[in-house]
């Protein structure tokens, strides 16, 4: 009973929070980042239903006037798990947990990522994904938009022929992109585990069933063999050379490096995780030595002509909602310059998923994906904790400013 009235209140705080869509609504902000690196002052984006209808000086009435906030695209971040989360025991794995709490859960994570700006992310590697993307597409719970692989290859899925039909049945089983592991955890030294063969086959299918290849590679050589593969994305490389990246941008392979959040969360978090799985003392040793890799690895990232970097965080339990924190170790701490961490969180990481047409940038005939920080984060990063507003599709799903007025 208390589960059901848990429920009922998480629905009757969305519907609360989500405001029907109006036929046309036009929004004034102080500073519009577009996600493409343009900067607009003083500016009017006019929402006609889901989709933004234009952008540009402010000639006629206002119906939210979001006073002194920053107005930019809806944060993408390429690498979730929406449904890793801690249970009633307190720990990451709690196998009395009822099928009911653990999709309270997932609700709970959507909802929190959502509040905190990310209005679209990809969550990769789990077969419970697609009900939670489904239900958030139907407007059943409230969250962020959500692409999913489904299960994860590695190189225990088979042959090349056998990872060729285990792709088409992702593909048949609803997979929106396809995850491969080509290397060990970093918690096991992050060693080359498919054969460039399988790795061929994995991103050869994937591309023939027109699904893009998201790869997790530590090691040097698993990325370089990925990318010649022909894979689309390239999941943390925390051993990739300078001539891995330089082979990244050459070949237009899009490159998602984390460099702190799911390190700290894993840290801060230490006794939830440990015990499951590799989440041991070597493991957490291993975390620990390879720290000031990942920021080196971002920094030298950001400084290679036309590497196509993205943004994820690699969100497990602990860090749904809080997926802006990853700005400021790639910036504050790597030296990434604040624009392009943006353009990297919006236009470029739509590109990443195929979603360049529909999301990303504050352009006429996109979908109106919104949100106003209290503040502008290109002067002050803080900002990019305050995040203030969030429309979604054209829907109003947070409004906090303090001056803004409906009409």
């Amino acid at each position: 009973m208390k589960l059901a009235a848990r429920f009922v209140a998480l629905l009757f705080v969305a519907a609360l929070a989500t405001t029907a869509q109006q036929p046309s609504v036009v929004l004034k902000a102080a500073v519009v980042l577009d996600g493409r690196g343009q900067v607009l002052r003083n500016s009017c984006v006019t929402i006609e239903g889901s989709r933004i209808a234009s952008v540009g000086k402010c000639t006629g009435r206002v119906d939210y006037d979001l006073g002194r906030a920053t107005l930019l695209p809806g944060l993408i971040d390429t690498h979730v798990h929406i449904t890793w989360h801690f249970g009633p025991n307190g720990r990451a794995v709690d196998r009395d947990e009822t099928p009911q709490q653990a999709a309270l859960a997932a609700a709970g994570n959507a909802w929190a990522t959502l509040m905190a700006g990310f209005t679209t992310v990809q969550s990769i590697g789990a077969d419970d994904d697609p009900a939670v993307r489904d239900a958030l597409a139907r407007g059943a719970i409230p969250g962020p938009r959500v692409l999913t692989s489904l299960a994860p290859l590695n190189e225990r899925t088979g042959s090349p022929d056998e990872i060729r039909a285990a792709i088409a049945a992702r593909k048949r089983a609803g997979a929106d992109v396809i995850k491969i592991f080509a290397s060990r955890s970093i918690r096991e030294g992050g060693g080359k585990t498919m054969t460039d063969e399988q790795l061929a086959a994995a991103c050869g299918e994937a591309k023939a069933q027109g699904l893009r290849s998201v790869v997790h590679a530590h090691s040097s050589d698993s990325v370089r063999a990925a990318v010649l593969a022909g894979c689309t994305q390239i999941e943390h490389g925390l051993f990739a050379t300078d001539g891995d990246l330089r082979l990244m941008a050459q070949r237009g392979t899009y490159f998602d490096p984390q460099a702190g959040l799911v390190f700290h969360n894993y840290f801060d978090n230490k006794d939830r995780f440990l015990g499951v799985g590799n989440y041991n003392e070597e493991g957490f040793a291993a975390m620990a030595r390879v720290m000031p890799s990942a920021i080196d690895l971002v920094r030298r990232a950001s400084r290679i002509e036309g590497l196509r970097l993205v943004f994820g965080t690699d969100a497990v339990a602990g860090a749904h909602g809080r997926n802006a924190e990853e700005f400021f170790y790639r910036v504050r701490d790597a030296g990434q310059k604040p624009m392009d961490a943006i353009i990297s969180a919006t236009s470029r990481a739509a590109q990443a998923l195929a979603l360049d047409n529909k999301i990303g940038a504050i352009a006429p005939g996109l979908d109106a994906d919104l949100i106003a920080l209290d503040g502008n984060p290109l002067e002050d990063l803080t900002a990019l904790r305050r995040v203030v507003w969030v429309m979604k599709g054209g829907n109003i799903c947070k409004n906090q400013t303090s001056q803004a007025r409906g009409r």
